[in-house]
């Protein structure tokens, strides 16, 4: 997953605005008493669109991917930004770091790539372990609604003249999971194309399986807000965030 695809992901997602993302993901942090200047690790962190402006607000930010290709432009991002981030390969469901950290973040949909209940509870397990007592996990996922609705097994299209793109999802209820196929058209500087493939596979989780799941791991005082707010979800909302705490005792 991600390979080719890492060159042009900035790219494709120009019209997200991290710095917002990262603020609220601050305001989050705070609300479960995370410090100011504390000790984070963030998975599924991608080419670090939400990392570097976590690290230019002054927290000690570690970030984390499966995806060699990823790693590689986010260092290269940080390199150009004049920031020092350490950015590891690592499976998020096997997370393990030295010392224990204030917060673990699962950002922009990490947890909905997790198709196996067993692959989340292996996530929220080790991101227990990892956390100091009081520590917090925070994460965002892509809702039920909209997977099976907004994706669903529709087909959507962008005809930019530098990058276009088919994509094309398939959702299955039995598994609760829709396939993404993704079809890309790159422009060359002599005008022609280079065409890539992705495919990739998300599940919808629910509500009651998440709590059920945190709580399993052993976390407490779970809220899930709606999308980039500090409010209760709604109904039709297309991502919720999600807080738990460590226990402290």
């Amino acid at each position: 997953m991600y390979t080719a695809f890492a060159r042009v992901y900035d790219a494709l997602m120009d019209s997200v605005d991290y710095p917002a993302w990262a603020r609220h993901y601050q305001h989050l942090m705070d609300g479960c008493g995370v410090p100011n200047k504390g000790k984070l690790v963030e998975c599924a962190c991608g080419t670090g669109g939400i990392t570097l402006p976590l690290k230019a607000m002054g927290y000690s930010i570690t970030g984390i991917d499966l995806s060699e290709d990823m790693l590689a432009v986010a260092m290269e991002k940080a390199r150009a930004a004049g920031l020092t981030v350490p950015f590891v390969r690592q499976d998020m469901t096997h997370l393990a770091v030295p010392g224990r950290v204030h917060a673990v973040l699962a950002t922009c949909d990490g947890v909905n790539y997790l198709t196996e209940p067993a692959q989340v509870k292996a996530f929220f397990f080790a991101a227990h372990a990892a956390l100091r007592p009081g520590g917090a996990l925070i994460f965002d996922v892509s809702t039920p609604d909209k997977l099976t609705g907004d994706l669903g097994d529709h087909t959507l299209f962008s005809d930019d003249e530098q990058i276009a793109y088919i994509w094309r999802n398939h959702y299955e209820e039995k598994t609760a999971c829709v396939r993404l196929d993704l079809s890309l058209f790159v422009r060359r500087p002599d005008g022609a194309y280079d065409r890539m493939e992705e495919h990739q596979i998300q599940r919808a989780h629910s509500r009651a399986e998440l709590r059920a799941w945190l709580k399993e791991a052993g976390f407490a005082d779970v809220h899930f807000y709606g999308r980039q707010r500090l409010t209760p979800p709604r109904p039709g909302d297309d991502r919720w965030h999600v807080t738990a705490v460590k226990e402290t005792a």
